[in-house]
């Protein structure tokens, strides 16, 4: 949703300043699923795409990474009321072999006093999740790859409203954190799978949100990655619940949209109702 300056100037309150650090390599693909999600409540969203400073997008033109990307250095001296940390196709490298994991962790430590929320997804929010607790993130034997089933786990939680009891999630990745290591660190699971372990996490302390599955994905994204490593020869299991009849000759179905725009939706929401008029008091401890 996109909307008018005119319908903008009815409205007597400031729009919310969300930050979108970008990780992924399709750039396009990931700020339009992203945008989908947070400008669809009535609220107004000023957007901000940021890069991280010194790496350069092999897969996204320079002209568009120049026309709407700001660097992370350009961007610090601000305040946000929320910002989405994406994954990032590097599962397999130790954190600190990361090109970019020093200006990484300013980042994280940024947020404790620029941002009112922060929501880490995948690789972003195992970076969190690492970070804040020493949480680890442990190789699987095979991908984690397709629409898995997941349950509720936390009841009253503002973030879950609306949310059925049983839901599907895209999931892709070689990694996981574990349960009985977040709880050790004192997280709260919102949301978990029996077959791909905890998904959604609340870290208070931090006024973050970790989710390590993937809400925002489109219909077909689950399909390109496959079609890509057959392409490719690398060996790739055909996406778990995702085809119909695990046929990937028949079109996939897009199972999760709706608790992808509730979530993000609640999220926006509970910025709404949170954040300070006045930017410059978030990150104090008024």
């Amino acid at each position: 949703m996109v909307m008018t300056d005119d319908d903008a100037a009815r409205q007597d309150i400031r729009p919310l300043q969300i930050g979108l650090l970008n990780l992924m390599p399709k750039k396009i693909a990931t700020e339009t699923q992203f945008a989908r999600l947070i400008g669809a409540t009535p609220l107004q969203i000023d957007l901000t795409l940021i890069r991280m400073t010194e790496h350069q997008s092999k897969n996204t033109s320079q002209d568009h990474m120049e026309a709407f990307y700001q660097s992370f250095q350009d961007v610090k001296h601000r305040k946000f009321d929320g910002l989405v940390i994406t994954g990032a196709p590097i599962e397999h490298m130790p954190f600190p072999e990361v090109s970019y994991w020093e200006e990484m962790v300013e980042v994280m430590e940024w947020t404790q006093t620029n941002v009112l929320s922060t929501f880490g997804v995948c690789w972003g929010g195992m970076a969190m999740v690492n970070h804040f607790h020493g949480v680890k993130k442990h190789m699987l034997d095979q991908k984690a790859f397709g629409c898995f089933r997941h349950k509720r786990v936390a009841s009253g939680s503002p973030y879950l409203r609306g949310f059925s009891d049983d839901l599907v999630i895209p999931v892709s990745r070689w990694t996981e954190v574990r349960q009985d290591e977040l709880d050790a660190a004192g997280l709260k699971t919102l949301i978990t799978s029996d077959q791909s372990g905890p998904c959604l996490v609340q870290d208070d302390a931090h006024r973050a949100l970790y989710v390590f599955n993937h809400f925002e994905y489109d219909r077909d994204t689950l399909k390109q990655e496959y079609d890509r490593d057959v392409a490719n020869g690398t060996p790739i299991n055909v996406p778990m619940n995702y085809y119909p009849d695990d046929d990937p000759a028949q079109p996939p179905l897009n199972r999760w949209r709706s608790h992808g725009h509730l979530l993000y939706g609640n999220w926006i929401n509970e910025i709404y109702q949170t954040t300070p008029f006045d930017m410059a008091k978030i990150g104090t401890a008024e």
